[in-house]
């Protein structure tokens, strides 16, 4: 468990995603084509968390997206989308004083503030071909326009060989069923945007790497599985989505020195399938969703 105190992180995450999937088929024939799709995240998270009782810490996260997306069939469209997303505000507490340090659980809840713009603009192409300035998809837009909650936990275990086991999951519950941005879409039911339940998993194995030199790293393999569920676990599931989700292998490594820690993530996707929406289902239809290969996160620690 930390000690009593601030902590102040920043966490970066890059990603481009071009390869199109209806359930867990590519479509090979849109690169074939060039009629894919390009998406390139760079998504900055600044957080702040207070360890004010041995096992009780309060924090909050605040999201900046720089984002585009290159569309190259008709309507052709290069759109650029900048800004803050949604912040949250949490809770978490640490289950056990667990002797030794080898092992807990921490439990957290927070609530997620509509901070970020659903409806974020760019540039396109209309069909006489002249540049006008339209909604952006989806994809890149830095909120989704509702009021949520999530709730997360983590988890370690001290094992055999100076290994750790662990684990880390969160669920974010979007009650609120549309946020009326218009999608320009003419599939019924498909008219505005969802806002839409996420989820992210993860799982695996660390260890510290031997030797003086090398004291603080230690590195990872595991698993982790996220995406957006078909339905929402409250409320309705109307408008617009991309459900679906990717499994990745999880490698990684942190080194950790006195008040500093220092994380990256390469997780690489084995698994990618996009399902139907309620609308696909409804219209007897299945639409496709583009992925990313692997995704690069970045996080820095400092401790007051």
């Amino acid at each position: 468990m930390p000690k009593l105190g601030l902590d102040i992180s920043i966490g970066y995450r890059f990603q481009e995603s071009s390869r199109h999937f209806v359930g867990t088929v590519e479509q090979t024939q849109r690169e074939i084509n060039h009629n894919q799709i390009q998406n390139t995240y760079h998504l900055m998270d600044v957080g702040v968390n207070y360890t004010f009782k041995r096992q009780w810490s309060v924090n909050m996260s605040l999201p900046i997206l720089v984002a585009s997306r290159n569309q190259l069939y008709a309507p052709r469209a290069m759109y650029h989308v900048a800004g803050i997303g949604d912040m949250t505000f949490g809770v978490k507490r640490w289950l056990f004083r667990s002797p030794g340090e080898r092992g807990n659980i921490q439990m957290g809840m927070s609530l997620k503030a509509p901070t970020g713009d659903p409806a974020g603009k760019g540039y396109a192409i209309d069909r006489n071909g002249k540049p006008i300035i339209a909604v952006a998809d989806q994809s890149i837009q830095a909120g989704d326009g509702g009021w949520g909650f999530a709730l997360d936990s983590q988890g370690y275990r001290r094992f055999v060989w100076d290994t750790t086991l662990y684990y880390s999951g969160s669920y974010l519950f979007n009650p609120q069923n549309t946020n009326g941005v218009a999608t320009f879409r003419t599939a019924k039911g498909e008219e505005v945007m969802s806002i839409s339940d996420q989820y992210l998993y993860r799982a695996g194995i660390a260890r510290p790497v031997p030797g003086k030199l090398l004291r603080g790293l230690s590195v990872s393999i595991g698993g982790r599985i996220e995406g957006v569920p078909v339905r929402d676990a409250f409320g309705r599931s109307d408008g617009f989505r991309r459900p679906g989700y990717a499994i990745s292998v999880d490698p990684g490594f942190t080194y950790a020195r006195g008040a500093y820690l220092f994380a990256v993530q390469v997780p690489w996707a084995v698994e990618r399938n996009r399902r139907r929406s309620v609308p696909d289902i409804r219209n007897g239809r299945h639409g496709d969703a583009a992925f990313a290969d692997y995704a690069l996160t970045i996080g820095f620690t400092r401790r007051f």
